[in-house]
Formats: C-alpha cells, sequence, structure tokens
C-alpha cells in the first residue's frame, strides 16, 4: 500500500481535502537536490482534517475523476 505524508492545503469541499505532499530528488546532471511539491485529493468522510493539519494519505481504488487516496484514521 502506497502511502504519503503532507500538508492539508484546502478543507473547503464536502468529504474531500487537498494535501499538499513535498519532496526532494536530486537533479540528474548537476546533483543537487532539488524539491518539488504536488497536490492530491483525497477522501474525508467524516471531516475532520482541516488547513495545517499534517495528514498520512494511503491510495485507493479511484473515488472520482480526481479523488483516488484516502486519509490514514488516527489511532486515538
Amino acid at each position: 500500500m502506497k502511502t504519503k505524508t503532507g500538508i492539508v492545503v484546502s478543507a473547503k469541499m464536502d468529504k474531500t481535502i487537498v494535501v499538499k505532499v513535498v519532496s526532494s530528488k536530486a537533479h540528474p546532471k548537476y546533483k543537487k537536490m532539488v524539491r518539488t511539491a504536488k497536490k492530491f485529493y483525497a477522501d474525508d468522510p467524516e471531516k475532520k482534517f482541516h488547513e495545517g493539519d499534517e495528514v498520512t494519505i494511503y491510495e485507493t481504488r479511484p473515488l472520482s475523476k480526481l479523488k483516488c487516496w484516502t486519509v490514514v484514521p488516527s489511532k486515538k
């Protein structure tokens, strides 16, 4: 199961959040570390995450046109 960790940048949609994941990798020629960011749409059925929260998401079957990730439930 693929997982990613990122920051919630938008929680305005119903049962959907947008998570920004930042990763680093070396440039193929110059070997300098380059940071890249990508946004993922994730399912949040309980609507308990808000902007600024750090969340872990995992890959699922496609739930809509853009949404194929789900938030990992917290263990509390």
